[in-house]
């Protein structure tokens, strides 16, 4: 089957192409299925947005697409960043270290520090179908970063399952506890049973 990734974000389609590994799966970013746009994030919540992007690239190329939106939601913050997590702050120019300082900035002095990585993932298919699909890591953020594997919030989130920094796990250690794992497995069972 071919899969167009709506994003051109590497690091998804990394995590991506690992874990759909030995499916009958041909993984495309959107640029290599000749789609030039970037689809405006203009939803208030994950699914919104993921529907967004996989919507515009199965209309675009006629195949199969399928988007995630992720984020990272703290509960001393209302859910911040949440769906701006990617722009969170200084916005899409800041870089991750920009962003996660930030993040540290506005929860100096702040004692509850729980916080949840999501991920919502949709597959817009050409007949119509939806599949959709959530998946949530529960984790602390720390006062400090540590670790230089991953991307985003990764240096400062403590998985509460692990000991380690989700920055310091390997990739398939990361995989097997993260939204977008947790998020992705279940979309693959769905994708299995059609």
């Amino acid at each position: 089957m071919k899969l167009i990734l709506a994003s051109n974000n590497a690091n998804k389609l990394r995590e991506f192409r690992e874990l759909v590994k030995g499916l009958d799966i041909e993984l495309l970013s959107q640029r290599e299925a000749g789609c030039d746009f970037e689809v405006e994030e203009t939803g208030t919540t994950f699914e919104e947005n993921a529907y967004l992007k996989a919507s515009a690239v199965t209309e675009a190329t006629h195949c199969a697409a399928v988007a995630d939106d992720s984020g990272l939601c703290v509960d001393a913050l209302d859910g911040e960043p949440g769906v701006y997590s990617a722009r969170y702050g200084l916005g899409h120019a800041a870089s991750d270290r920009e962003r996660y300082e930030y993040l540290l900035k506005k929860l100096e002095g702040v004692e509850n520090r729980t916080a949840r990585f999501v991920c919502c993932i949709c597959c817009t298919l050409p007949d119509g179908r939806v599949i959709r699909s959530r998946g949530e890591c529960e984790g602390e953020i720390m006062q400090d970063a540590k670790g230089s594997n991953g991307f985003g919030y990764d240096p400062v989130f403590h998985p509460l399952c692990t000991e380690k920094r989700m920055a310091e796990l390997t990739p398939e250690e990361k995989n097997a506890i993260s939204h977008r794992g947790k998020a992705l497995r279940a979309f693959i069972e769905q994708l299995r049973s059609l």
